[in-house]
């Protein structure tokens, strides 16, 4: 009886870090997290899609206010530029997705690098922070050029850009782009492909995506969300942040959200029970040439 009892506990131990998984185990876990610009703590308004207050942001590399308050968000200094988080999202948390990415890598057995590519040599790896360092610059004086240039965003009387931020207009091209990058970034998750997903996001929310899958490697675990479905969305809020454009859209969604041991056994979620999702994702995109990436993602109510 007691060697029984012993075996039993044993196998509880053993199977305690697959049970703790959560339940909503998509990309962002449930959780909200990444950066808007200057308008990161404070909340989107309101839509038909997603009638609640989305919650706080829980994670992010954009620095907070001294008091930060939802109810009361962080307003900027007249006067007072913004910080470097706000204006380089993309540059914020390129170190954290670079090492986030060799982390995965090492816990799903490809190496430290297997995360960025994998099979590279340490010589690949310097000429790679090189090569980033270059891009890095050249981006920085690239975008110098334009704030001096002086571009102006055109205005729009359907949208609330706030102070200091010029309204912008979108065509249905940006939003067939929000409803691809949905479907697309849920099937790169999926399947684990950390480029795809590099492609598609900001490093900030890339790292937070990295630190996901990292985690659910060292548990033995993995999450899967297939069939998802667009259902409805709306806008938010746009607007424009020196030469960058942000667009908060509401989204509706189901999907089937499946967490499985290394064997394919389920342990949380169903195969057969689909899920409806309403989020808030934010992107942002370099003005005339960039594409839109994810930037954030908040949960509502």
């Amino acid at each position: 009886m007691s060697r029984r009892l012993f075996r039993a506990s044993l196998l509880l131990l053993a199977l305690a870090p697959l049970l703790a998984a959560p339940a909503d185990a998509r990309p962002g876990g449930g959780r909200s997290m990444g950066s808007r610009g200057s308008r990161t703590y404070s909340p989107p308004p309101m839509t038909q899609t997603a009638p609640y207050q989305a919650r706080p942001m829980e994670r992010s590399y954009a620095p907070s206010s001294p008091s930060p308050g939802y109810s009361n968000p962080m307003q900027r200094p007249m006067g007072q530029p913004y910080g470097f988080a706000q204006r380089r999202p993309f540059m914020t948390g390129f170190v954290g997705g670079l090492l986030g990415a060799g982390l995965f890598g090492m816990l799903s057995g490809h190496g430290f690098l297997g995360g960025i590519g994998g099979g590279l040599s340490f010589l690949g790896l310097l000429f790679q922070i090189a090569l980033f360092g270059f891009i890095i610059v050249m981006v920085l004086r690239w975008l110098g050029n334009r704030r001096q240039g002086g571009a102006s965003a055109p205005q729009s009387p359907g949208f609330s850009g706030g102070a200091g931020a010029p309204a912008v207009t979108l065509n249905n091209n940006d939003y067939q782009n929000f409803q691809r990058l949905l479907l697309d970034i849920q099937a790169a998750w999926s399947a684990q492909n950390m480029r795809a997903l590099s492609s598609m996001a900001t490093p900030e929310m890339v790292s937070y995506f990295n630190e996901q899958l990292a985690d659910y490697a060292s548990r033995g675990a993995r999450n899967i969300v297939s069939d998802v479905q667009f259902m409805r969305g709306d806008l938010s809020e746009a607007w424009r942040e020196g030469n960058l454009t942000y667009a908060t859209v509401a989204m509706q969604y189901s999907l089937y959200d499946v967490t499985t041991d290394q064997l394919g056994n389920v342990i949380d979620g169903s195969k057969t029970e689909r899920q409806v999702v309403t989020e808030l994702w934010t992107f942002v995109r370099a003005d005339g040439r960039g594409n839109w990436v994810l930037s954030a993602i908040q949960q509502v109510g």
